[in-house]
Order: structure tokens, then sequence, then C-alpha cells
């Protein structure tokens, strides 16, 4: 196995967006405006949201993780009751799920597309299960078909973390489209990134309360008043918090939500690029994608089987990294093995552990040039000689 460093390479980092003149005169458009926080740029993101999806509201927040707070609250789900979700996420949701009261039940996923499944979530139903809340894993989405009629026999609320999953969609469904709820990413590394932010969708009725709530409860945002309506003309309905995007952030993210298209077409092409390339590679199995699915391509997640690869998951980003210039990233360490978890009861979650020992996120964005994929590709296939 050569260990040499590829000469005159640059780093190349593992995520990187892709921001262009059009993006740069949004945000310079809101900057001479005057108008900074939620309005007119949020409005239009809400809007393109809205249209995309087929959805009845799409309200435009600060992160992911406060679309997930504000979907468990709107839900009303509390204390007492339970939500079934995966592990091997990111802990945004399972946060938000104790935050509200409620405790998260974690359920084992499918080896091959590391996400849950029906069969898995509905043998952890209980008379308190309150909720089912989904994760769409590195952009493959779950059989939301399946997982809406498992919802709908038991009188279950279903909810998307489609954080991966922004342009993806199975059997015609995108994304976003059958969940009670779904909160979406705009984080910087995600597929379109705004550096922070988060979309929240869904019923009308849900994404009403939500609004409200991301508000300090107050029956009007700050964009209508300053348009229509006195400044201290408003009444707060419910106690509220504060989770509105600025348009600072919503022009950047209008721009990126609308080059989806051309940026999936080409995470795409980087992961058929490295399929073909690392396929025959013993120990390592790149990403499988079940038939209907048009993957949202968050993440290149290949395994590494310490068993039969001539390196192990940890050494093999060590010395991409060293000698190769080369940053990867793990994507997860199971939430059930982290602080908050680590002393609830959980049943064995085998395929969850086994995954998250395994996963190796090859870099995988559209900044990507064709010379950057092959180094990848070169590095890769040199420490398996």
């Amino acid at each position: 196995m050569t260990q040499t460093l590829t000469p005159g390479a640059a780093p190349l980092p593992w995520n990187r967006p892709l921001i262009g003149e059009d993006e740069i005169a949004e945000v310079l458009d809101t900057l001479r405006s005057g108008w900074l926080t939620h309005g007119p740029k949020a409005h239009r993101l809400e809007h393109a949201v809205r249209e995309r999806l087929g959805v009845e509201d799409a309200f435009a927040v600060t992160s992911c993780t406060a679309a997930l707070h504000l979907a468990f609250l709107a839900a009303g789900i509390g204390a007492g009751q339970e939500v079934i979700t995966p592990s091997l996420t990111f802990c945004a949701a399972p946060n938000a799920i104790l935050q509200v009261g409620a405790r998260p039940v974690f359920v084992d996923i499918d080896p091959a597309t590391l996400n849950m499944t029906p069969e898995a979530a509905e043998d952890a139903i209980t008379p308190r299960t309150r909720a089912i809340a989904v994760m769409h894993y590195g952009g493959q989405m779950c059989d939301m078909r399946a997982f809406r009629r498992l919802a709908d026999r038991h009188g279950l609320l279903l909810i998307e973390d489609a954080a991966h999953a922004l342009h993806a969609s199975r059997d015609g469904l995108p994304a976003g489209s059958t969940g009670d709820l779904a909160a979406f990413s705009l984080y910087a590394n995600k597929v379109a990134a705004a550096g922070e932010g988060g979309l929240l969708v869904g019923r009308g009725d849900l994404v009403h309360k939500a609004r409200l709530l991301g508000r300090h409860g107050i029956d009007s945002s700050a964009w209508q008043r300053h348009g229509k309506r006195n400044t201290a003309d408003y009444e707060v309905t419910v106690p509220g918090l504060k989770y509105v995007m600025s348009d600072l952030t919503a022009a950047l993210a209008v721009v990126q939500y609308g080059r989806l298209p051309e940026f999936t077409r080409r995470r795409a092409d980087i992961a058929a690029a490295y399929t073909s390339a690392l396929a025959d590679l013993p120990g390592l199995s790149t990403p499988a994608v079940e038939p209907g699915v048009e993957h949202g391509r968050f993440l290149y997640a290949v395994l590494i089987d310490p068993d039969t690869a001539p390196l192990k998951r940890d050494q093999t980003a060590a010395v991409l990294l060293k000698h190769h210039q080369i940053a990867t990233s793990v994507h997860f360490k199971p939430v059930h093995l982290l602080g908050p978890y680590r002393d609830m009861v959980h049943p064995p979650l085998p395929a969850t552990e086994t995954a998250a020992a395994r996963q190796l996120s090859l870099p995988c964005y559209p900044a990507m040039t064709d010379q950057d994929v092959e180094r990848v590709i070169l590095a890769v296939r040199q420490l398996w000689t």
C-alpha cells in the first residue's frame, strides 16, 4: 500500500458551497433595501418551496433544528408521549423531542440504505406513540407511501426530517410532500447552502401554528406591520419563540434553492463516477439506491468492512487526509450513544452500530472539478493496492 503525498495538490475539503454572482447580487440587493429581517425575500423563498413541493404551506426559519422543534410543538407532542425515529442521524431531531418533554424511541435501520423501515417502526409502536419522525439518510427517501399508510393506520403524525433531501423524490413523491410536517436544512454544507437556515412545510393548520410559535406568538409579522399596521399594533396569541429567517439569509437561500436541479445533477454525476471506479474494491461498499428513488445526493457514504478491507474506516480517513490532503467526514455517531441518551433503555440496534463504525463520506459537491473527483478516486484506489 503506497502512501505518497499527492504532488502539488491543495487541500480538498469534504464540502464547499458553490456561490455565484447571482447569490452575491441578491444579498447586496437586500443590504441596499434597508430591510434585513424576515420579509419579502423570505416570502419569495416560501412561495418557491410551496410551488416546488405542492404543499399547503411553508415557513422559512433559522435552522432545520428550529423547524423540527416547531414541528413537535405545533403537533402538540409533549410529556408522556413517544416519537419513533432512527438513531443514525444528527442529534437535532432527538434533542427537539426531548425539549418538548417527549421521549425518542430509536429503531434500527436497513443495512443497505441506512434508512429506518416501516416494519421496524411498526414494531416500536406503543400506546404512548404520538408520531413517527423519519429521516432520509444521505438524500435517499424512505418509503413514504408505506410510512403514510402506517401512520394513518395507527392514528399517528408523520414528520419528515428531510435535511439531506432538498431535491429528492421516490416513486414521484418529492421529499417533504407526504408527511404532516417536514423540515429541510439550508446549512452551509447542504445541497442548497445559505450558511444557516431551514424550512418547515406541510399541513396548513400545523404550519400556521408553527408560524405563530416561531414569531413570539405574535399575530402578524414585522413585514406586515411595517407595510399595513402600526409597529405596536399586535397581539400575542401564544407564548412563542423567535425562529424566523432573516431576509439576508433568504436572499442567499432563494437563489440556491432555484439551483437545486443543477446542484443535484452535478452531485449525481460525481456519485456515478465514484461508484463506477470503486465498486470492485474488496471490503468497500458503495451506496445502494433503491428503485424509484431520485437521490438527493447530500452524502456519498461508503461502508468499509474492517475484516476484508486493507484499512479500517478511521485509518482510511487519516491516510487520505495526511498523505493526499483529502478530507472526509463521518455521518453519524449514533444518537443513542451520546450523553443525554446513554442511560435510556434502548432495543438492540446492531445495523445502526455497524453502519456507524464503517461509514465514511467522500467529498461530493458541485464546486468539485472533474480533476478533484479523479484525485479522490485515485487516492482511494491507491489505498487498496
